[in-house]
């Protein structure tokens, strides 16, 4: 071409490449700055890792296709928490509190604990965790320390912590390890189902008012999903009429309903200046068996790694050999989804316009506020 030498190509290459770098780059923007998670073993990523516990997950073949091994995440790979940190442009994941202290804590921390609950009591039959009221008593010590990086001015450090997302999943355990563990626990026999869900979220909504008390400001909290359908019951369940456990599915749908309920009232003036969103992992798991095939699971009823009935009788034991095709399966071990399920409704729950499963915004709207 006439007049086009290397003298005026080489401005226009370097043009070029810094608009396509910049391009490239704008997904990874860091959106919000800090992620804090409170929760059980569907968000643990190694809290449990040094206490006396069944509930741990640091040996292998947990984490067999996670890049650092088994760090103590209850699944193949990566948690819901570390593909929505991921989606929210964080080039780490969030650390586990139980090895984070000093200016890390900045950027945000995992509380969560295998075995946790609402109540103190729950998980007690696994042995130790962090239950909810101890993860937050972890939180306000957080929040003292950081108090010193921000040299004591709570103005700076409210405006920080008001602009973070907050997530919490909770409920799991009180009904699959306390009301439905009559042996161990006298909860069922204490309680109706309905008692049961309303002193439940009777004690959450305390418990988030405090989140909100310490300075969370965009909260996650994400509904019980359908654990009368996990591999553990399935391998225990002998109905008839339905393949799951429906009794449990009912239960913890009163949970859900009233959940939904306090994000509403939470919304709606009760907590000033708050954005609660809610996640519908119940409906989420619902529609991932009714439509497998749709997202690429074969095996929606049994673990990819585990012993007996659906590989649910016995959760995945050390070194034991695990499914080859852990792609199309949608659990990971008698109680986890796959890395992939999970990768799949942090995508859903974070950027959908439709069904999304995230209510009463998605999470990138919420990044946004």
């Amino acid at each position: 071409m006439k007049g086009f030498n290397e003298c005026t190509f080489l401005p226009v290459v370097l043009v070029f490449l810094w608009l396509c770098a910049k391009a490239c780059s704008q997904p990874q923007q860091l959106q919000v700055p800090c992620f804090f998670i409170f929760g059980d073993s569907l968000v643990d990523n190694g809290n449990n890792n040094r206490i006396l516990t069944l509930a741990r997950a640091n040996y292998r073949p947990y984490g067999i296709d996670f890049p650092q091994g088994a760090t103590g995440r209850f699944t193949n790979g990566r948690t819901y928490v570390d593909a929505l940190a991921q989606l929210l442009g964080f080039p780490n994941y969030i650390p586990p509190y139980e090895r984070t202290r000093g200016p890390a804590l900045i950027r945000g921390v995992n509380y969560a604990s295998g075995a946790a609950g609402i109540r103190d009591e729950t998980g007690t039959n696994l042995g130790d965790h962090t239950s909810m009221n101890r993860q937050l008593a972890n939180f306000a010590s957080t929040v003292q320390e950081m108090r010193r990086f921000f040299r004591g001015d709570n103005d700076s450090l409210n405006s920080h912590l008001s602009k973070c997302i907050f997530y919490s999943g909770m409920g799991s355990n009180d009904y699959l390890n306390n009301y439905f563990m009559p042996d161990f626990y006298t909860s069922s026999s204490d309680f109706t189902v309905q008692a049961y869900a309303a002193v439940l979220l009777q004690d959450y909504s305390r418990q988030l008012t405090q989140l909100y008390s310490l300075g969370a400001r965009k909260v996650i909290v994400t509904a019980v999903g359908q654990i009368g359908c996990i591999p553990y019951q399935l391998a225990r369940y002998h109905g008839n009429s339905s393949r799951c456990n429906e009794k449990i599915n009912t239960a913890v749908s009163l949970f859900n309903t009233g959940l939904r309920k306090l994000v509403d009232l939470f919304n709606g003036g009760q907590l000033p200046g708050a954005k609660f969103v809610y996640l519908d992992s119940y409906q989420s798991t619902s529609d991932l068996y009714l439509n497998a095939s749709n997202y690429g699971f074969e095996v929606i009823d049994k673990g990819c790694c585990g012993v007996g009935r659906n590989n649910g009788q016995i959760t995945c034991l050390p070194l034991q050999q695990p499914c080859q095709d852990r792609q199309k399966h949608l659990f990971w071990d008698a109680f986890h989804p796959t890395e992939v399920a999970n990768i799949n409704f942090a995508k859903t729950t974070y950027s959908s316009q439709t069904n999304s499963y995230a209510y009463p915004i998605n999470i990138q709207q919420l990044a946004m506020l």
